[in-house]
């Protein structure tokens, strides 16, 4: 009777004599994997465990990874075998230190802190504490007007005390006409408003000092660093330590394209002035009111009608853009005031 053909050539081990290992032998094996397993890599089981789909195979690791971690724990095992395979996986060289603390950095680090005061109540979705708006501040330089004669009808009936106080021909970038540095802090003293309203920057676009004394022309980033230094020094002022509420207003685009220039650089400059205190210092942009995509327009439909909202000087607003301005700034307002 012939035999069965072997097609898978392992006879060719026992006829060699090379088949020295039984059944008995794989299971002891396998056993030493694992006991070996448990003490070098104890930890490793149970993270495996944890990491599985809920089941049957979930639950006997982790029963299993739960002791051989233990075991872990207290032997230096695992310790060992990490400093001898080191060089088989290297960790890439990473100089310079760590994230530094928050007090670290506030006391004399050359990185900012971030403080609970740069996220705006509705850009993390906490809801805002709202009060009574007493007292409102609208200033800056002719920007400013005629809005603030609007906010002050508009508000007249709201029994809010709307104090209005431009300066024109003024500017951030320059202290020929007033120092807003100085004059930001004498207002708050002088009237201690709930919020502030500037809407400045028509006249702005002059060297500002630098570092060293020496001036910095318009409309580099270092300018542009510059004037946001001052802007955060002035909203610094008008926020009261947190206590008061600053809506600064950006410019919109201008017609003239030398003034387009310096405009869209005060905006950016404003932006990042403001960003410490988004949660006190809000940021109204005109720009995608009145000239999307930063190209000038006289007139835009207000109400469904063709309304011209600029002034015969292209920078300006008039009576009807200043109206709809002032509709944005009570929004903005209502979101940190009861009217």
């Amino acid at each position: 009777m012939n035999q069965p053909r072997d097609d898978s050539l392992m006879s060719r081990f026992d006829r060699a004599g090379l088949r020295r290992f039984t059944a008995r032998d794989a299971v002891v094996s396998v056993l030493l994997a694992a006991f070996l397993l448990v003490l070098f890599e104890g930890h490793s089981v149970l993270r495996a465990g944890e990491r599985m789909n809920p089941g049957v195979g979930r639950t006997a690791v982790v029963a299993v990874g739960h002791p051989s971690s233990w075991i872990a724990d207290r032997l230096p095992l695992a310790s060992l075998a990490d400093k001898t395979t080191a060089w088989l996986s290297p960790d890439p060289s990473l100089d310079g230190g760590g994230f530094d603390e928050p007090s670290a950095v506030a006391v004399g680090g050359s990185i900012p802190a971030v403080t609970p005061e740069a996220f705006s109540p509705q850009a993390i979705g906490a809801k805002p504490h709202r009060r009574r708006l007493k007292k409102l501040l609208v200033t800056g330089d002719s920007m400013s007007m005629p809005l603030d004669s609007v906010l002050a009808k508009r508000l007249v009936d709201k029994q809010v005390d709307v104090v209005r106080d431009a300066h024109l021909g003024s500017g951030i970038s320059t202290t020929l006409v007033v120092d807003w540095g100085k004059l930001s802090r004498a207002q708050i003293k002088k009237h201690h408003p709930d919020a502030v309203v500037i809407f400045i920057g028509a006249n702005d676009g002059f060297p500002i000092p630098g570092a060293g004394g020496d001036d910095v022309g318009c409309c580099s980033a270092d300018w542009a660093a510059l004037y946001a230094n001052r802007v955060r020094q002035v909203a610094n002022a008008y926020r009261q330590g947190g206590d008061a509420r600053v809506y600064w207003i950006t410019l919109p685009t201008p017609r003239n394209s030398a003034r387009r220039k310096i405009a869209r650089v005060i905006n950016a400059a404003i932006a990042v002035g403001a960003q410490p205190w988004a949660s006190q210092v809000h940021v109204i942009d005109t720009v995608p009111i009145f000239t999307p995509g930063d190209a000038y327009r006289d007139a835009m439909t207000v109400d469904g009608k063709d309304t011209i909202v600029r002034q015969a000087d292209g920078i300006h607003l008039n009576d009807a853009g200043s109206t709809l301005l002032a509709t944005e700034v009570l929004r903005a307002i209502e979101g940190d005031f009861v009217l």
